[in-house]
């Protein structure tokens, strides 16, 4: 397949996944104008970004991925910035190192990394791919209650492990 074909490829695959990308953008944002721009720079930055896109790999979990730093970015911009101009600059707070946010989220990866298939599976499902609990049960040929028991479980352990 040559360059071009693939990335007409990529970019239908792209639109397809745009309602995923708006249910994802609604666990970050509540406003609908938020949720958009969140979804908009996302795209943006896929596109602008495609040859980093590795064949073989899963494009929605890429494109999560760029909405989960994009919304921690311009978070933690957001927590920096104040409207107008402080009398005292030591009156000003203090804003915790963005590196620690970082060394956190790499933590977790590899916390999920350690987890069972199982629960790793379910976690995948339920709170990256934001899928519902019975969706997530039929893709993995369980009961509901099975799958809430295999996220509770995951949840535990990974609160154990990170604490």
């Amino acid at each position: 397949m040559n360059h071009i074909e693939r990335q007409k490829r990529i970019e239908a695959e792209l639109v397809d996944l745009m309602p995923a990308l708006r249910n994802f953008a609604r666990r970050f944002h509540t406003s609908p104008n938020d949720i958009d721009d969140l979804v908009q720079e996302t795209l943006l930055k896929a596109l602008s970004n495609l040859e980093k896109f590795e064949e073989g790999t899963r494009l929605k979990s890429w494109l999560f991925t760029i909405m989960r730093n994009s919304f921690c970015t311009k978070f933690g911009l957001a927590k920096r910035e104040r409207v107008g101009i402080d009398a005292n600059a030591a009156e000003r707070p203090s804003v915790p190192p963005a590196q620690d946010w970082g060394m956190r989220g790499h933590e977790l990866e590899n916390a999920i990394g350690r987890l069972p298939e199982r629960y790793r599976t379910a976690i995948d499902l339920i709170f990256i791919q934001g899928i519902s609990y019975e969706t997530a049960a039929d893709r993995c040929s369980c009961p509901v209650g099975t799958m809430k028991s295999r996220v509770n479980r995951a949840r535990l352990q990974l609160t154990r492990e990170l604490e």
